[in-house]
């Protein structure tokens, strides 16, 4: 098993089910649910608050989506998702597919979470930089 994110032309996960509307809803669902647990809307990479139309989620596990002959079930556990800003985001993932070793993880839980700490810990290392 690989981290490795793979082309979008193909990949069911990203042309299918990113744009069902089974996935619009959790998405919408997980945004709800944050908000009644009492927790402010924000980025998991640089804590900064933020709404949700400047927020993507993350999966750190796929096990909850599924397709079925009567479409895509958006299935996961509100913790396997978490909120980030698109670039932040789209650094998670270049550094799942380019470090070996996160690629190598059996798990995509433990890889997210250590490449997170990874993110987090550049992110607040060049923010404490800045003159």
């Amino acid at each position: 098993m690989s981290n490795f994110r793979r082309p979008a032309r193909g990949n069911k996960y990203r042309t299918g089910y990113l744009r069902s509307r089974a996935w619009f809803v959790r998405r919408a669902r997980w945004f709800v649910e944050e908000s009644a647990a009492g927790n402010d809307l924000r980025c998991e990479a640089c804590s900064q608050a933020a709404k949700v139309r400047e927020l993507e989620l993350h999966h750190i596990d796929y096990s909850g989506v599924t397709e079925a002959p009567t479409g895509w079930k958006a299935e996961e556990n509100h913790s396997d998702l978490v909120s980030l800003h698109p670039a932040h985001h789209e650094l998670l993932h270049r550094l799942l597919d380019r470090d070996q070793v996160l690629r190598a993880m059996r798990s995509r839980r433990v890889a997210s979470a250590f490449a997170l700490r990874v993110l987090r810990r550049k992110l607040t290392t060049t923010t404490t930089e800045q003159p």
